[in-house]
């Protein structure tokens, strides 16, 4: 049996198993929510923007044709080496702990598709928000794009099993500790693997408070990713603009 003792997110993003359970993620509904984004920010052209936890970079890579100065940096040494071959003049990779502050500034950060909440020491939340604040120009925004655990919580799918690629994947969720947490086990070639995704529950109003620590302003809410308005209970993203 293989079980990392790692921190879940560095052991699980690096395997090739995430990327095959994942693959069927909707990227035509991503880049609508790019162009959305850029739009309602206004961003200056040829603006910069960080792209926080920005996984095999595919977000960065279109951020990129819509004419941005795009950094991308994730955690995952895997993910940046595999990123690094759509690198250009205005488009760069790099290995990153986005807790850190990141020694350039923006028109602005982005944290795409809940990639927050990852970490055990509550600290290292806010610290996120701070080095975000800091790698923000005069002028630029800070955006998260959240789960709104509220919808999750509510619409949460005990088990089951999803196949892709000849994979049976076992999945598990469910709430604990304040933390929504996914066991996902599967066989390959006889080797058994268990893997644990685990996000804090983040309310807005826990974000609110991270926020007001930070010293950072919420500017906009929105509920989904055509920037319809937030409704607590309904909407499945919680998507929040901040300086």
């Amino acid at each position: 049996m293989s079980k990392s003792t790692k921190q879940w997110y560095a052991s699980w993003f690096d395997t090739p198993y995430y990327h095959i359970l994942y693959k069927d993620r909707d990227y035509t509904e991503a880049q609508g929510f790019m162009d959305n984004l850029t739009n309602y920010l206004n961003l200056p052209e040829g603006g910069k923007i960080l792209d926080l936890a920005c996984g095999k970079g595919r977000h960065s890579v279109y951020l990129n044709s819509l004419g941005y100065n795009t950094t991308g940096v994730d955690l995952s040494e895997q993910s940046i080496a595999y990123a690094k071959q759509f690198e250009n003049e205005t488009l760069k990779f790099k290995v990153h702990d986005m807790s850190k502050i990141y020694p350039d500034t923006f028109d602005a950060v982005f944290n795409l598709f809940t990639s927050f909440g990852y970490f055990e020491d509550d600290n290292c939340n806010l610290k996120t928000i701070e080095a975000i604040k800091a790698e923000l120009n005069d002028f630029g925004f800070g955006v998260i794009d959240f789960m709104n655990t509220n919808y999750v919580i509510e619409n949460l799918v005990a088990e089951d099993v999803k196949t892709v690629d000849d994979i049976d994947f076992h999945q598990k969720r469910y709430v604990k500790d304040g933390y929504i947490i996914k066991d996902i086990n599967f066989e390959v070639e006889g080797e058994h693997f268990e893997f644990q995704e685990r996000v804090k529950a983040f309310t807005l109003q826990d974000f609110e408070d991270l926020f007001e620590k930070a010293g950072v302003h919420l500017l906009d809410v929105f509920g989904d990713f055509k920037l319809k308005k937030y409704h607590a209970t309904t909407s499945e993203r919680l998507i929040m603009i901040f300086k």
